[in-house]
């Protein structure tokens, strides 16, 4: 099982030295990969900007967006955003996840429609994909490069987490992005086997792409500040529901992040996302020990 870090960007007063001392310890470490969320409201710092960074910067990790929220975007500049990406890390931009998102307030400031992003979503992957092999989308306007490194662009897995939003995306995903924030095997499990299901509905041969994620930190006082983090990053939902979540979140020492790593392995992911609480360098240094153990 590959394991990546996912980088830092929901934090307030980051800055360029930190990011660059990411990239680095990222790099040089023994993971596999490093990726990178998307949200437009507060102290965020943009996917896209992090990711071409992160790229120019390494030279062994492979970079994986996770996720664009793909509904307010046009699909014409993602497809572009992500051959450019791979332009910077060649072999190393292999799978990028999207997903609808749950944050109205994001599609607004981004003058997007929330209505009908399911089906704007669907449309938006074949628009992707006409792009990359090389097909005009409006006529007469010739391709949009540059031209990706694969026919019709990197594996695209959906991010998405209900049954019936798994079941949809598998008709065009190549794989599933599966989250569970404790990193627990059932959850995993359950999220993979509804992706199985919907895929042999379609009639796809093969399997898809399992990929998977959860919170931990191993920074200085790490459960409260992991507690924090979940807080603030489910406050939108209210607070009976992030507080709930806050407290079910457990990754905050060595053994429980292995516990949380052998979880996902036993659940079948074939790569999986550490998403660290804070920005600390000592979650970079303590993680990798941590999967340096596991080699």
């Amino acid at each position: 099982m590959k394991i990546g870090v996912c980088l830092p960007y929901m934090k307030a007063d980051l800055d360029r030295a930190t990011y660059l001392e990411w990239f680095r310890r990222i790099d040089q470490g023994p993971f596999d990969s490093l990726s990178c969320g998307e949200r437009v409201h507060g102290p965020t710092v943009d996917m896209r900007v992090l990711l071409a960074a992160a790229a120019a910067c390494t030279e062994r990790v492979e970079i994986t967006p996770t996720l664009y929220v793909l509904p307010m975007h046009s699909a014409a500049r993602v497809a572009k955003e992500v051959a450019s990406l791979q332009l910077l890390a060649p072999g190393r931009v292999n799978r990028v996840c999207v997903g609808y998102g749950g944050r109205e307030k994001d599609y607004a400031a981004l003058e997007a429609p929330f209505e009908g992003r399911y089906g704007r979503m669907d449309r938006q992957v074949e628009a992707l994909r006409r792009v990359w092999r090389g097909e005009e989308i409006i006529e007469g306007g010739g391709p949009i490069g540059p031209r990706p490194e694969q026919p019709e662009g990197p594996e695209l897995l959906a991010g998405v987490l209900g049954p019936k939003s798994i079941r949809r995306c598998m008709r065009w995903a190549n794989g599933l992005y599966a989250w569970s924030g404790n990193g627990e095997r059932g959850e995993l499990e359950s999220a993979f086997q509804r992706a199985d299901q919907a895929w042999d509905e379609a009639g796809r041969g093969g399997r898809p792409y399992r990929l998977g994620g959860f919170w931990c930190s191993l920074a200085d006082n790490a459960q409260q500040r992991l507690h924090d983090y979940v807080y603030d990053y489910l406050a939108i939902a209210g607070h009976e529901i992030a507080e709930w979540m806050a407290n079910s979140v457990s990754r905050s020492s060595p053994d429980a992040v292995r516990e949380g790593l052998d979880n996902a392995e036993a659940a079948g992911c074939e790569e999986v996302f550490l998403v660290p609480a804070t920005a600390d360098l000592a979650e970079i240094d303590r993680l990798a020990e941590v999967v340096a153990a596991r080699r």
